[in-house]
């Protein structure tokens, strides 16, 4: 193990650090936003939307990221809408993401009393209102268990985008090892950086879901 290879491979992996951050954090917002919406469309069952959402939740929760990836960086072109890699990264990550977000959410809205639902009906609340102010609050509580989880999912994930030459932590891993076959040094620094965004990410979320459920169940 020599720590001045490490030493001069800090810069490039610096970047990449920066790149895998930016594209987890884009990508798992888009994913929440995503899961959100396809989770209370289908828990509602909105005519038309609630198929289609069916159908894009099994879609991309039974296609690998890579296919994904690889559908988007080298067919998308041929139908005439070409991104650029991180774009295709982000698109991938939200499009896969959005779906376990989807499944992780209806768990926690089914977990609703549907007494809860059946007063607010009889309030005259609309099926946006009861969203609003009665399935998704109470849901999001119950959901934050597989929330957590599929952020740590998604963050993971990110290592695929090597193939398609995004140059995030893994990708400048391998450059560098097939540059310098310095192979220890620079997988050794690469379980580092992941370690360096997934221990402390970890405990945010266990922190934020023992925060969620005193506040739901008191304990």
């Amino acid at each position: 193990m020599s720590w001045t290879v490490i030493q001069q491979s800090l810069p490039n992996f610096i970047q990449g650090f920066k790149l895998t951050l930016w594209l987890s954090l884009v990508g798992i917002i888009g994913a929440i936003i995503v899961g959100i919406i396809a989770s209370l469309v289908q828990y509602f069952r909105v005519p038309v939307l609630s198929r289609f959402f069916d159908i894009y939740v099994e879609v991309a929760r039974n296609t690998p990221l890579l296919i994904q990836l690889f559908f988007l960086y080298y067919a998308f072109p041929v139908l005439g809408w070409k991104m650029s890699a991180e774009t295709c990264g982000i698109v991938g990550l939200i499009f896969l993401g959005g779906a376990y977000m989807a499944e992780g959410f209806t768990g926690g809205f089914n977990g609703v009393s549907k007494s809860q639902l059946d007063g607010g009906r009889a309030l005259g609340m609309s099926n946006l209102q009861l969203a609003r102010y009665v399935v998704f609050p109470q849901g999001f509580a119950l959901s934050m268990p597989a929330l957590a989880a599929n952020v740590i999912f998604l963050v993971k994930e990110t290592s695929i985008f090597s193939v398609i030459a995004i140059p995030e932590l893994t990708n400048t891993a391998l450059d560098l090892i097939g540059m310098y076959y310095q192979s220890n040094e620079y997988l050794f620094v690469l379980v580092v950086a992941y370690a360096i965004i997934l221990i402390p990410l970890i405990l945010i979320l266990n922190w934020l879901e023992r925060r969620v459920r005193y506040g739901t169940f008191g304990n």
